[in-house]
């Protein structure tokens, strides 16, 4: 069914265009061949990278013009940065903040999941597992503390999964690995991010067995979303399967919004996939 339109997206993974692209320096230490010099560390996988828009004098203005544009009502950020927190604190309706996860700091990080919960009002947390350095699998032990405060602060983690992009080995993100997490702490709320690629029918299966493991959609345009994926949420999973995006990172919103109404789903699906799942797991009202 075609996609319907004024169901207010929230859009689970946003950004706003930096100043440069400093932002991925902890991306190009690990890396070992040309890519590090990309101004882009994952550059050779998108072709339209919106760089036009780094450096604006008001990036916060550029991603919420970019927002109302194509019917995005929230948009999820992180809070690692002045940008963000000044988004936060000045449009509070628009963004939603979001934690970013380091198993490698031990208890300072934990004391930080606290804090941006309690001062900025995080809800939810982010982690890169083949981004950390060094590299930290996402059933290591150092990840355990991290999803236990989750749990205890009713927190969602949103996990990268499957082949990473920038160029360090994968073994940090085999989706096999999500299986064991889920069985040690079943309260956790894990959400997918990437792809899980190859592994999404894995993905999907371990989905069907696990109540509240999720798959989000983030870097990839409508387009190239896995069959397996789609499949799903047009059956079993239309409860499971979040719309994510990754303006202003690979993606723009024009090329995702574009390809968009292309998606085969099925039409009770579509407020589901692009507002109500996210809805639930973030817990917003």
């Amino acid at each position: 069914m075609a996609m319907p339109s004024g169901i207010g997206i929230i859009d689970t993974m946003i950004g706003f265009p930096a100043e440069d692209f400093k932002q991925y320096d902890f991306i190009r230490e690990q890396l070992k061949d040309g890519s590090k010099d990309f101004d882009f560390p994952v550059e050779y996988m998108f072709k339209h990278v919106p760089k036009s828009l780094y450096g604006a004098a008001d990036p916060i203005a550029v991603t919420l013009h970019e927002m109302d544009r194509f019917g995005v009502e929230v948009g999820v950020i992180g809070v690692g940065n002045e940008v963000s927190r000044q988004a936060l604190n000045a449009h509070p309706d628009r963004f939603v903040g979001q934690g970013f996860v380091d198993p490698n700091r031990g208890m300072d990080g934990i004391r930080d999941m606290v804090r941006e919960h309690e001062a900025l009002g995080v809800g939810s947390f982010s982690a890169f597992n083949a981004g950390y350095n060094p590299q930290v699998g996402i059933a290591d032990p150092l990840m355990y503390p991290i999803y236990a405060k989750c749990v205890e602060l009713a927190a969602p983690i949103f996990v990268c999964a499957g082949v990473p992009g920038p160029r360090f080995p994968m073994w940090p993100q085999e989706v096999r690995l999500i299986d064991q997490v889920m069985y040690d702490f079943p309260e956790l709320v894990l959400v997918t991010r990437h792809g899980c690629e190859p592994w999404e029918d894995l993905a999907v299966k371990l989905m069907l067995k696990w109540p509240n493991l999720h798959y989000s959609t983030t870097a990839f345009a409508p387009k190239h979303y896995p069959q397996a994926i789609i499949d799903y949420a047009n059956t079993r999973g239309a409860d499971k399967i979040i719309y994510g995006g990754y303006f202003p990172m690979g993606l723009s919103l024009e090329r995702i919004m574009a390809d968009m109404p292309k998606l085969p789903l099925k039409e009770d699906v579509w407020p589901k996939f692009l507002r109500e799942n996210a809805r639930k797991v973030l817990n917003l009202r």
